[in-house]
C-alpha cells in the first residue's frame, strides 16, 4: 500500500496570504518506519530524556516564541532544524516522493482553496499508483492528514468524489478509503508533511527557496514533466516556478 501524508500551510481565509498550499509525503508502507525514525533522530537531538515532547512544526519554530524552540535564539538555528527534517527526504528511495498543491486564493474568486487543494492532489496520488501498477506493481492508496477544521468539508468531499467522480469524470479507484485523520503529535510523517507544505508556501507566497530547494527534486515526475506539484493560478501565463515550467516545456516540443 502506498500512503501520502498530507498537511497544509497558509490559511484559507487570511487575506493577507496570498496562497493556501496542501502538501506532504508519499511513501509505500515498507518505508514508513525507517523514514519516521529518521525524523525521531532529529527529536531525540533536541531532547534526549523525551523526544516525544518534540512536535516538528515548521511555522511554530521559525517563530520561536515557545519551547522548545524559543531557547535556540539565533534564528538561523531553527532554520536549520527546519532543513534537516526536510533534507531526511533526500536519504529515501525513489519510491518516496513529494506532492503539493499551491493554490493562489484570488485567481479562483468563491472557491474553496482546501476543497480545489485536496481534489487535485488525491487524483495526482491516484495516477501516480495507477503508474505504479502499470510497473508491474499493483497498490492501493490511503490518504493521511493531521486533524483539522477542515475534517468534516474534506471526508465529504471524499466521499463525493468515490461515488461520483471527481471534476474531470475520474474515480479514484485506486485510493481504498476516505482520509484518516491523525492528531499530528503522534505521527513524525504528519510532520513531515507539515514542513513540505511550509516548504512550498514559503516558495510561493513570499519567493523564499530557503526550505523548497531541500525537496524540489523529490517531486512526482515521469517524461520531463513534474506531477507532484501544481501551481493553481490564473495571474502569470509565464510563470517559471518548476511546476508550470515543465509543463510549458512539453506542451511546446514538435510533435
Amino acid at each position: 500500500m502506498y500512503l501520502l501524508y498530507l498537511d497544509d500551510s497558509g490559511s484559507a481565509d487570511n487575506s493577507n496570504e496570498d496562497y493556501f498550499v496542501l502538501g506532504g509525503i508519499c511513501l509505500p508502507e515498507t518505508s514508513v518506519r525507517w523514514l519516521s525514525y529518521e525524523v525521531e533522530k532529529i527529536a531525540l537531538e533536541i531532547s534526549p530524556d523525551d523526544p516525544g515532547e518534540i512536535e516538528f512544526h515548521a511555522a511554530e519554530i521559525f517563530r520561536g516564541h515557545e519551547m522548545p524552540w524559543k531557547a535556540f535564539y539565533d534564528k538561523r538555528k531553527r532554520i536549520e532544524i527546519i532543513q534537516k527534517v526536510l533534507c531526511t527526504i533526500q536519504q529515501a528511495y525513489s519510491s518516496t516522493v513529494t506532492f503539493a498543491c499551491a493554490v493562489h486564493k484570488a485567481s479562483l474568486p468563491g472557491q474553496d482553496p482546501v476543497l480545489v487543494a485536496f481534489e487535485d492532489l488525491s487524483s495526482r496520488f491516484n495516477m501516480y499508483i495507477q503508474r505504479k501498477a502499470a510497473e508491474d506493481n499493483p497498490q492501493k492508496g490511503l490518504i493521511i492528514m493531521d486533524k483539522t477544521t477542515y475534517e468534516e468539508g474534506l471526508q465529504n468531499l471524499a466521499a463525493t468524489i468515490r461515488k461520483s467522480g471527481n471534476r474531470w469524470g475520474a474515480q479514484l479507484r485506486n485510493i481504498c478509503e476516505v482520509p484518516l485523520f491523525i492528531d499530528s503529535r503522534a505521527c513524525r510523517l504528519v510532520q513531515l508533511a507539515d514542513h513540505i507544505a511550509y516548504a512550498v508556501f514559503r516558495r510561493y507566497n513570499s519567493n523564499d527557496l530557503t526550505y523548497f530547494t531541500c525537496i524540489e527534486n523529490r517531486f512526482d515526475q515521469e517524461g520531463g514533466i513534474i506531477h507532484g506539484l501544481v501551481h493553481r493560478q490564473t495571474i502569470n501565463r509565464n510563470c517559471t516556478c518548476p511546476a508550470c515550467l515543465t509543463r510549458r516545456e512539453k506542451s511546446d516540443q514538435p510533435a
